[in-house]
């Protein structure tokens, strides 16, 4: 984890004669500032900030779940890993040894639906949301956190009531059998992916909370065995190995320090390989009970010439027709000769592959496929307490095991498909503008100064760079023409706005 640091808080006149813009008050704490402008960016992307007092005063009300007629398997060896500040913990794994080399693997996800009903007034403000914001000074949860990091939170020592997806993997990470069932869990574990991948790396000793259950250390090690594999083979399909760099906004206090770049790590892949193959088992296992379902879908990617045109600048000759194989072999290549560079190209890549969508499927359909992730079956399960398409598939995952019928039409989860996916883009780009005023925080006082980037965007919109050091995203408001993504430059930063997020550089 690597944490880039800056100088900060300044609103004078800065060199070359291009002021900065800063509307803020220069001794206001900056965790406020950008509070207010994530609350402002919430609504003004048609975001509710705030929970309406029917939630709060049915929040109250909630009573206990009934663990009557569910599995025991608090006896398993569950842990949960996430990052080192989650508190909505969604899933935990467990393993165990099968004959022939292979494993049992255990993915458990809150049971959400048993206190969030359907209709509402907290399902009200989830579904208007469908997502939890996380933005750089403020988490606005899609769920009230009485419930998402407590009593619908997998926490540590405490009995939850969760759906278990059980997968057979067999040596090759191959997922031969599996089922889905309702079971009572007990987490034995929080750890975070730092400290887990570190130890799976061999680059420290065991993390605490670990270092005293030699059986769940054995269990983690079995875990990281498999999903090595199964990762493996997704890539011979064509699963796509992409690195980005994600930076977070550091405090010291109330102030705006830095921003931190968490390293992709074992631990990390771990858990991603556990989710994607149970995303599929609980499409699967919904298609074949004839159940309709929300699949999530990249199509296959409509700027394929750019990207054949960045391998080509690389001297890798890509197919015209577009090849998940082919362009996972050249991101392997491309990422073995030159490491510190990858993120930039994945990045690259990422943007001309599209965005991701939900699509509504209904049984015997197809709704696509994947084309990132090498797979045909998809559907977002896993994380109910800050994605609700993941929370309407619990909800038909559990019509499903009670025999009943799906609480869900075709038609209607299609309209909740086409809403999820505003939404979430809707979400994604409150968080992008607070971070990119957490930036502009950052960078205020290097107004004048050159960086060397990479374009991340370009259309008719305008041309978006993405500089190395700080790893912060701006505007090329002059020299753009002839800019497409991909391409590296060097650029001079010009203009800051806190309040709007804008942060603007001239090519040159």
């Amino acid at each position: 984890m690597r944490v880039v640091r800056s100088r900060v808080a300044s609103s004078k006149p800065q060199p070359h004669g291009e002021p900065t813009v800063s509307e803020h008050e220069p001794n206001r704490q900056h965790r406020s500032i950008l509070q207010e402008i994530a609350h402002r960016a919430m609504l003004e992307r048609g975001l509710e900030p705030d929970f309406p007092p029917a939630a709060a005063k049915e929040l109250g009300a909630l009573p206990a779940p009934s663990p009557n007629g569910v599995r025991d398997l608090t006896a398993l060896l569950w842990c949960s890993i996430d990052n080192d500040d989650s508190r909505d913990i969604d899933q935990l794994t467990a393993a165990e040894s099968v004959a022939g080399g292979g494993a049992r693997i255990y993915v458990a996800i809150a049971d959400v639906d048993v206190l969030v009903a359907k209709g509402s007034a907290i399902d009200g403000h989830a579904q208007r949301n469908t997502t939890s914001v996380y933005t750089a000074a403020q988490i606005f949860p899609m769920l009230p956190e009485e419930l998402s990091t407590d009593r619908t939170s997998l926490n540590l020592d405490l009995d939850r009531l969760a759906i278990v997806v059980e997968m057979v993997v067999d040596g090759l990470g191959a997922v031969i059998k599996s089922d889905v069932y309702r079971a009572r869990v007990r987490n034995r574990a929080k750890l975070a992916y730092p400290s887990v991948g570190a130890w799976l790396e061999g680059a420290q000793a065991a993390p605490a909370g670990l270092d005293n259950m030699p059986d769940l250390a054995a269990s983690l090690r079995l875990q990281d065995r498999v999903a090595q594999q199964m990762k493996e083979r997704r890539h011979e399909r064509g699963a796509l190995s992409l690195d980005t760099v994600q930076p977070k906004a550091v405090f010291e206090g109330e102030t705006l320090s830095g921003l931190e770049v968490s390293d992709r790590n074992r631990a990390r892949t771990l858990i991603e390989d556990f989710m994607i193959a149970a995303n599929g088992v609980t499409a699967r296992f919904l298609e074949k009970r004839g159940f309709p379902s929300v699949r999530r879908v990249v199509r296959t990617p409509r700027r394929w010439d750019r990207i054949v045109q960045l391998a080509a600048d690389l001297r890798y000759q890509l197919p015209e027709v577009p090849d998940p194989r082919a362009l996972e072999a050249f991101l392997v290549e491309a990422e073995a000769d030159d490491p510190i560079r990858f993120p930039d190209l994945s990045l690259s890549v990422i943007k001309l592959l599209g965005a991701g969508e939900y699509v509504a499927e209904a049984p015997g359909q197809d709704a696509g496929g994947h084309f990132g992730l090498a797979v045909k079956d998809y559907a977002h399960s896993t994380a109910p307490n800050r994605r609700y398409p993941d929370l309407i598939t619990q909800r038909l995952l559990k019509a499903a095991l009670a025999g009943e019928p799906p609480m869900y039409s075709v038609a209607e989860l299609d309209k909740l498909s086409r809403h999820c996916t505003a939404q979430e883009d809707a979400a994604k780009k409150v968080e992008r503008q607070v971070s990119k005023s957490a930036a502009a925080l950052l960078l205020e006082e290097s107004i004048g100064e050159q960086f060397e980037g990479v374009i991340t965007g370009a259309s008719e919109k305008g041309t978006w760079v993405r500089i190395f050091d700080p790893p912060v995203e701006g505007m090329v408001v002059g020299g753009a023409h002839g800019l497409d993504v991909g391409d590296r430059v060097r650029v001079r930063l010009v203009r800051t706005d806190v309040e709007h997020g804008f942060i603007d550089f001239r090519r040159g």
